[in-house]
């Protein structure tokens, strides 16, 4: 078999299966089994598949079909022009974050702090970002933070970046000049409408809070005062109708500036505040 035919084939299955970009997925899924580069997949297609290759192929697709996600089954996935290690210990890193990233690099920071840092995606793009600072990442998952040491490590940033099991505040001493979050905010009674993507393969802890989806933005504002800098900044992620609940929060606590900012689809996603100086 081709790969040009293994490629129809592929699509086809997915299709069947309800996967809803089956070309997009077969390529990324036919890259990994043929261990190239995705951009170079279309280049190859003409060539016979080796029995390996098909194998690994046949299981990707299988697995694929049955909704794992494709960051799983890869092993990574590219957030920011660069590639993280993905398990299902850990949420896949999604282009709406990136909204999050370009609001934290509008302007300086030197000492950052992630709560709930997961694959380690959002701490690791900032302090790759500016060379000059150093982080800290804290997740309640052990797991989590074993894939955020080795995306620290792979990306040559373990000596600026360390990590921490902390229940939010509760590990957490000192200062920072920039805070961020995407905590969990999906509500327990919208979870069973979720995508079998990723409800029945992302991790839960990392998804919702097992109430109305505020929860941690509540413990956030609580505590972020305590460890930010005079006039230090927090920006955290935020599902698309939590903009005015989270902002109050924030305002309540004693943040100035608060203000909600929209992603590229202009769904509301992170709300920004400011420490008092």
């Amino acid at each position: 078999m081709t790969g040009a035919a293994a490629f129809r084939a592929g699509v086809a299955q997915l299709q069947a299966a309800g996967i809803a970009d089956p070309a997009r997925d077969v390529r990324l899924l036919l890259a990994h089994a043929m261990g190239i580069s995705a951009d170079k997949v279309m280049l190859a297609l003409h060539d016979p598949l080796p029995d390996a290759v098909a194998a690994a192929l046949e299981a990707c697709l299988s697995a694929r079909a049955n909704r794992q996600p494709v960051s799983q089954i890869t092993g990574q996935r590219q957030f920011w022009g660069r590639d993280f290690i993905v398990t299902p210990d850990v949420l896949d890193p999604r282009p709406e974050t990136e909204t999050l990233i370009a609001a934290a690099l509008d302007q300086p920071f030197t000492r950052l702090l992630d709560l709930g840092t997961g694959s380690g995606a959002i701490l690791l793009t900032l302090l790759a970002e500016r060379p000059a600072a150093t982080g800290l990442g804290a997740d309640l998952s052990p797991d989590a933070l074993v894939v955020a040491a080795a995306n620290a490590e792979a990306l040559g940033l373990a000596h600026r970046a360390q990590v921490i099991q902390s229940d939010w505040w509760a590990a957490i001493t000192g200062r920072f000049d920039l805070i961020v979050s995407n905590p969990p905010y999906i509500a327990l009674d919208e979870m069973a409408g979720l995508a079998p993507d990723v409800r029945d393969h992302e991790p839960h802890m990392a998804l919702t809070d097992g109430a109305d989806g505020l929860s941690a933005y509540r413990a956030i504002a609580a505590g972020a005062l305590a460890h930010l800098a005079p006039g230090g900044r927090l920006m955290v992620e935020i599902g698309p109708i939590q903009g005015a609940a989270v902002a109050s929060f924030f305002v309540a606590a004693g943040f100035c500036d608060v203000v909600v900012l929209p992603d590229f689809d202009g769904r509301d996603r992170v709300v920004s505040a400011r420490a008092p100086v």
